[in-house]
């Protein structure tokens, strides 16, 4: 398979399929003409790093993941740890998204919005 090919298989971008060569996630064949030649394998793992990266998991994340993936001696503990430290990554993320919008909401809620020059929310941007 072409680069082509494997991009719309798995719905990744011909130059994030180039990035994760670059920094050898996945290896794929060349051609006498230099071409890449991607096998089965690699597709399933470019599979595997799309679906990764959508729950957002970092690069190394990753490579760790899928070195896990391929090694039949591994032990899922080393495949939780990983997931449980991501997930406490997100769930902090949440919290501080939620912190965001309960300041944010304060704020458009104090503003009277109206045409005068007095405004809450430039106030609190400002420092004041």
């Amino acid at each position: 398979m072409n680069i082509g090919d494997v991009a719309a298989a798995t719905g990744l971008p011909a130059k994030t399929i180039r990035y994760y060569e670059d920094i050898d996630l996945v290896r794929p064949a060349r051609g006498a003409n230099g071409y890449r030649a991607f096998a089965e394998t690699d597709l399933h793992k470019l599979r595997f790093l799309a679906r990764a990266r959508a729950l957002g998991f970092s690069i190394e994340d990753c490579r760790a993941l899928l070195a896990l993936y391929g090694d039949d001696g591994r032990e899922s503990g080393e495949v939780k740890a990983i997931a449980s430290k991501h997930l406490k990554k997100i769930a902090a993320k949440i919290a501080d998204l939620r912190n965001m919008e309960a300041t944010l909401a304060h704020l458009v809620d104090t503003c009277a919005g109206d045409d005068r020059p007095d405004c809450p929310i430039l106030k609190d941007l400002g420092g004041d």
